[in-house]
C-alpha cells in the first residue's frame, strides 16, 4: 500500500509535510513578507537621506536584497493556489 504525502512511516516520522498551510504558517509567511517590504522600505528611506556615495550604494544593495526576497516568497505563494 503506497502512502499519501504527509503519512507517517513505520517509526511515526513523517516522510513529507502535509499539503495544507495551517494558520499558523499563514501568519507565518506574511509576516517574513512584512518584514522584507518593511526592510526595503526603509533601506530605500536611508539610501535617500545619505550624502555618502558607498553607504547609499550599500542601502540600495540591501533594498535590492529585500525587495528580491519579497518577490520570491510572493511568487512562491501564488504558485500554490
Amino acid at each position: 500500500m503506497q502512502q499519501q504525502p504527509g503519512q507517517t512511516g513505520e517509526k511515526g516520522i513523517m516522510k513529507e509535510p502535509p499539503p495544507v498551510i495551517s494558520t499558523k504558517d499563514q501568519l507565518y509567511l506574511t509576516d517574513m513578507l512584512n518584514w522584507n517590504l518593511t526592510a526595503a522600505k526603509k533601506a530605500n528611506f536611508y539610501a535617500a537621506q545619505c550624502t555618502d556615495n558607498d553607504i547609499k550604494q550599500a542601502c540600495e544593495r540591501v533594498a535590492q536584497m529585500h525587495e528580491r526576497h519579497f518577490q520570491t516568497f510572493l511568487s512562491h505563494l501564488q504558485q500554490q493556489h
